[in-house]
């Protein structure tokens, strides 16, 4: 699935650069209508590791105005939430009318994160896309705006993009042997947020 979405477009840096100014004062004025109109807003970023989740979320934050944005990392989940729903964890933090919820990481991270680690069935993971489909079906018929991106790299991509971050001093803190065991588990990862995305 994610193979055959790829079109190979690219935008040169002098395009990306002539283009930023329009493209930041659009999304603020969105922002601003959207606080107008106390509308909540949910902007769900995830994706395979070393994908740009972290670069988006923080441009995001750096082009809209902060004053209305709070940005959550979603981790896994702690014993008090374990005991819990599943959603209840994410109903706590939801954005009030007018603000706009950042996650990076989401509903969709542990129950893609126990399929691919075997942890669960699929059958599991297929009633966890299940609340996740009524839990935004919920949102939606409050009026929350709901924006879902998944960034996606193929396995040589993600080689490369991992050891890049790894060969610079600057960045090399952001790899973790996590980070590679995952990649180890690219095919099983690809497989279960594929059935996810589907769902």
């Amino acid at each position: 699935m994610f193979e055959s979405a790829e079109l190979g477009h690219k935008v040169t840096k002098d395009v990306w650069d002539r283009e930023v100014p329009a493209l930041r004062e659009a999304l603020l004025d969105a922002q601003f209508d959207l606080t107008a109109a106390q509308v909540p807003v949910i902007i769900l970023v995830a994706g395979v590791d070393g994908s740009g989740k972290s670069e988006t979320v923080n441009t995001l934050n750096e082009w809209m105005d902060p004053r209305h944005i709070q940005t959550y990392g979603v981790d896994e989940p702690t014993d008090e939430e374990r005991e819990r729903p599943h959603m209840w964890r994410f109903w706590r933090i939801l954005p009030p009318k007018g603000r706009i919820g950042i996650f990076d990481g989401s509903w969709y991270t542990w129950p893609i994160l126990e399929r691919a680690y075997g942890r669960s069935k699929t059958s599991n993971l297929d009633q966890d896309m299940g609340r996740v489909a009524r839990f935004e079906q919920m949102l939606i018929n409050e009026g929350t705006v709901v924006l879902k991106f998944w960034m996606h790299l193929s396995k040589e991509a993600q080689r490369k993009k991992l050891k890049g971050l790894e060969k610079d001093p600057k960045t090399r803190w952001r790899v973790t042997p996590r980070d590679w065991k995952h990649f180890e588990m690219y095919d099983t990862f690809r497989q279960v947020a594929e059935r996810s995305l589907r769902a």
